[in-house]
């Protein structure tokens, strides 16, 4: 107790009211450029990101601003999160409104916004049921759960053997079970043991997944339909159309990750929309908000919903009534403004005139659909991808690169022809200008 009261008058003597006195803030010297900002950071945070040197104080539309003033494209997009853009005036309309009513009950009562949301995603997605999550590996984590619980009760799985399948260059979070999924070594080294019951095929290869849907324990397969984190690799046109064939074929549930993928990302609401396909539980979050608070979903019918009964799962937060206003005018936003139209179009032209207009000695490949691309370097000629990713910066536009040879684009779905095209001239003059004597 000597301790607590200690330490409790510690922080009384270190902190001060506003002028209104209604707020405590711990007394601070509040930093004044980028460079104490990143120093201060650094100091009192875990190390598990490398951003770009960049602070950011302020974001409007497709552009941001950091602390000294100056304006970048955002061609990051929060992770494909700001598909509507940042600060998005319905979505923060919608956000406040809700924050003065209520925001959140827990679902032990009902509330007056679930139903609405729930409602809107089954018509819109044509799915009979929805589970409420928050964060996007939650949604995946929560797709395993069902489907193993579906392997067991439906497809008579012997208790404890069941098997979820999932494709090599896969990224869906940074849990546990996430991990156990990765092939990627920074993801898994040091943090087994690593959840069983999981099997990896290569990512495009229906012969390889073929073989392992075999296996009468198999209960799922879970699958991005363009996988964004590994540098938005495409797959074969026809791959998603087997995929679904095949699990129909062995009794197996498709899960479809498009947390990061869909509601327009690609330029289709789904990315599996370009193969007409329909997965047995569907994944969406990132984006589900406009990237104003953490919303996810998992959407299935009946058949696959319903092995979940009261005390098999749960979240404090999934559904809350914040979380629900907000998804309906991020969603409203996406349908209204014709965001995955334009996303197409502006793909087509981002991809078009790239391809055209980088130097083939640096560049290898353009590749991605819609709004969700990468830029596969020549690391021969671009040896040091944080190097080039700083220069972009410098020249007014923020990307993301992905492993040593790729950078990453995904800016919000709302950008005009005249801002890609003036984003499309930084990254050409940044690559066509880039040498290693920089280094």
């Amino acid at each position: 107790m000597l301790g607590l009261n200690n330490y409790s008058t510690k922080l009384l003597n270190n902190a001060r009211l506003f002028n209104n006195g209604s707020v405590i803030r711990l007394r601070s010297n509040t930093a004044t450029s980028s460079f104490e900002i990143i120093q201060r950071e650094r100091k009192v945070s875990t190390n598990n990101y490398n951003p770009s040197p960049v602070v950011i104080s302020r974001g409007k539309g497709i552009f941001m601003w950091d602390v000294e003033g100056k304006k970048y494209y955002d061609f990051v997009g929060g992770f494909a999160t700001l598909n509507q853009g940042h600060c998005h005036p319905k979505i923060i309309k919608a956000m406040t409104d809700q924050l003065n009513k209520l925001h959140h009950t827990s679902r032990a009562i009902f509330h007056d916004s679930l139903y609405e949301l729930n409602e809107f995603l089954t018509e819109q997605f044509e799915y009979e049921k929805v589970l409420n999550m928050n964060t996007g590996v939650e949604g995946g984590e929560s797709s395993i759960k069902i489907a193993r619980k579906w392997g067991y009760r439906v497809k008579k799985i012997p208790h404890n053997q069941a098997q979820v399948v999932f494709a090599h260059g896969n990224f869906w979070g940074r849990t546990i079970a996430a991990i156990s999924a990765s092939t990627d070594p920074i993801s898994f080294n040091e943090f087994g043991p690593h959840v069983p019951g999981y099997q990896l095929v290569p990512y495009d290869d229906l012969g390889k997944l073929e073989q392992a849907l075999r296996n009468p324990n198999v209960c799922a397969f879970m699958v991005e339909p363009l996988q964004g984190e590994a540098g938005a690799v495409v797959p074969t046109l026809g791959y998603l159309k087997g995929v679904r064939e095949l699990c129909t074929k062995y009794n197996v549930l498709w899960i479809d990750d498009e947390v990061q993928a869909g509601l327009g990302r690609t330029g289709k609401m789904l990315a599996v929309d370009y193969e007409n396909v329909k997965p047995d539980l569907l994944i969406l979050g990132k984006a589900l908000s406009g990237g104003v608070y953490p919303v996810s979903v998992v959407l299935g019918n009946s058949e696959v919903m319903d092995v979940l009964t009261p005390g098999t799962h749960g979240s404090t937060y999934g559904g809350n009534a914040l979380a629900c206003k907000v998804a309906l005018a991020s969603l409203d936003v996406i349908i209204s403004e014709g965001l995955v139209e334009n996303a197409f179009k502006m793909g087509e032209i981002f991809r078009t005139e790239l391809t055209a207009r980088l130097d083939k000695d640096k560049v290898i490949q353009v590749r991605g659909r819609g709004l969700l691309n990468a830029i596969i370097l020549n690391t021969k000629s671009v040896t040091n991808i944080y190097k080039l990713n700083n220069e972009m910066k410098t020249n007014g536009l923020i990307s993301k690169p992905i492993g040593s040879d790729a950078l990453r684009f995904s800016p919000p779905l709302i950008l005009t022809e005249e801002q890609l095209r003036e984003g499309i001239d930084i990254i050409v003059n940044t690559i066509n200008n880039f040498t290693n004597n920089y280094l």
